[in-house]
């Protein structure tokens, strides 16, 4: 996208104009010192002036995720690790994490922006994603230091470490929960239409709670053990196949749902005649129309939505960690790949969806359908499809969270099984109880949602890199330093107009606002 040159930029600063970083990989791949060289790599990128190196081994205990040289070659400190994943996977890895259940919602954010507008704020955020990925691995690559609450550290002390993982623990459970949520309803209702059952009697299998937590123990549980996120990225290739089937079914469907369209409730009959009825003079009718532009109450609630479209940024830092030969430019590449595939999934979505029922649209994409014919085999299995992608991210967004609640308790503490498990465990109980007994908490996760996640995309990125670059590099007043203080304030903007719509809704008692992510 449009951040590749600050990136190829970067290597001007060191007064050499080749990428040394490849270069050390290179010699480094000699076999006893591969393991302790290779994790200096982000660090040597930047490192032209000696007197930072050495302040990055007199701090080794905070900076866990960096290996001093040669010295300790063997004792893997905390999560880092010499990275094993490949390109592609981190690329799949990445883009599951950009892809929430957002992407139902976008349909009715077009209908209430007009297409023109809506395909304008999408670029607008998608460029500001990349950029503020790149301020992240930047800051990283100056300290050598690839996790959240550490450049947190690095910048303000313990309170920034602290903010980064609570940021980062609220905003992904936060989504956890209301992925799980979407299983605890969606779930039945797809498995009563496959059963045919009109009226359930209180079965077992139709009660979301029960499912909610079979799904967590047999699918998700198992998922969130694995050490590594490179794993995933098979499972994360799947889910993102289920989304492209979603896609290639919205698509499908537009040419193949009458405009006008009529409901199901009205009975079969009458629906047939209508179509034959609507059919020749159909193109005139002005509900069949897009907007290009469209201003309403809603729109308002529609930029929140979009804002949120691509967090991914807690995991972004983990995944730097795997990535094989990691340097800068490679990861900036993984970042931007992924984006750009989101963000034209994003739009074909939210534009064929939006194509099928112009202004009849509903914030749950999915729940359109089943007011035409609630038994349509497609969008049955396309919902089984969304339930597949929805429940195979958990566990990638899950991984950030454990990150930071290791960073947050047992800061200087190696791998270890046992905590590793349990505090999956702990996780996954807590959020399946929230979904299960709190159902309402929903609209307090609105809130957090608000405020933690502007926090993660615009503020914490912009002010960790105005702290932790040095100014004998970039003095206060250079470019890029003025560049990330005004993208910290677009961060405050949002918060502070998604923080007002949220209680404006609470207080007119109307539910407009479903939160996107």
């Amino acid at each position: 996208m449009e951040f590749l040159a600050p990136a190829e930029e970067n290597a001007i600063p060191n007064g050499k104009g080749h990428e040394p970083g490849e270069e050390i990989t290179a010699s480094a791949k000699t076999p006893p010192a591969g393991d302790g060289e290779k994790e200096t790599v982000p660090n040597s990128d930047q490192n032209a002036s000696p007197h930072r190196t050495e302040n990055t081994e007199a701090n080794l205990p905070e900076s866990q995720e960096f290996l001093s040289g040669i010295d300790d070659k063997k004792t893997t400190r905390f999560t880092d690790f010499e990275g094993k994943t490949s390109f592609g996977m981190s690329v799949f890895n990445l883009g599951n994490a950009i892809m929430g259940s957002g992407i139902l919602g976008l349909a009715y954010a077009m209908a209430n922006t007009g297409v023109v507008l809506f395909l304008t704020l999408l670029t607008v955020v998608a460029v500001l994603s990349s950029y503020s990925i790149h301020l992240l691995l930047k800051s990283s690559g100056i300290v050598g230091i690839r996790a959240y609450e550490q450049l947190g550290y690095r910048a303000f002390g313990t309170p920034g470490k602290m903010a980064a993982g609570i940021a980062i623990t609220l905003q992904n459970i936060g989504a956890m929960s209301s992925y799980l949520y979407i299983v605890k309803y969606e779930f039945p209702l797809v498995i009563q239409a496959f059963l045919k059952v009109d009226k359930p009697a209180g079965e077992w299998y139709l009660n979301g709670n029960y499912l909610v937590i079979i799904v967590s123990i047999a699918v998700i549980l198992p998922l969130a053990l694995m050490k590594q996120l490179g794993y995933l990225g098979y499972t994360s290739g799947f889910s993102l196949s289920c989304m492209v089937f979603f896609l290639i079914s919205v698509i499908y469907k537009k040419f193949n749902t009458p405009c006008p369209f009529v409901d199901f409730a009205f009975n079969g009959t009458a629906s047939v005649l209508n179509v034959s009825a609507a059919d020749p003079g159909g193109e005139d009718n002005p509900a069949c129309i897009p907007k290009m532009a469209n201003l309403n109450s809603q729109t308002a609630y529609t930029i929140p939505i979009l804002a949120f479209a691509f967090v991914c940024h807690p995991e972004v830092l983990p995944i730097y960690t795997e990535l094989r030969n990691p340097t800068k430019k490679k990861m900036q590449h993984v970042a931007n790949i992924s984006i750009a595939v989101m963000y034209s999934m994003y739009f074909l979505a939210a534009l064929f969806g939006y194509l099928t029922f112009y202004g009849e649209v509903e914030p749950e994409l999915l729940h359109t359908y089943s007011r035409i014919d609630p038994y349509d085999t497609l969008i049955l299995c396309v919902r089984v499809a969304v339930l597949t992608a929805v429940t195979l991210t958990v566990p990638i967004v899950l991984f950030p969270v454990r990150r930071a609640i290791q960073q947050m308790m047992f800061p200087n503490k190696t791998f270890n099984w046992p905590r590793h498990i349990a505090i999956a465990i702990i996780l996954l109980t807590f959020i399946n109880l929230l979904v299960i007994f709190a159902p309402n908490i929903l609209g307090i996760f609105g809130i957090i949602g608000a405020t933690s996640a502007p926090c993660l995309i615009f503020i914490f990125p912009a002010v960790f890199y105005i702290r932790i670059v040095p100014k004998e590099e970039e003095p206060l007043r250079s470019v890029p330093k003025i560049l990330a203080a005004c993208f910290a304030g677009i961060g405050f903007l949002f918060m502070i107009m998604s923080l007002s719509f949220i209680l404006i809704d609470w207080t007119s008692g109307t539910s407009n606002a479903s939160s996107g992510h």
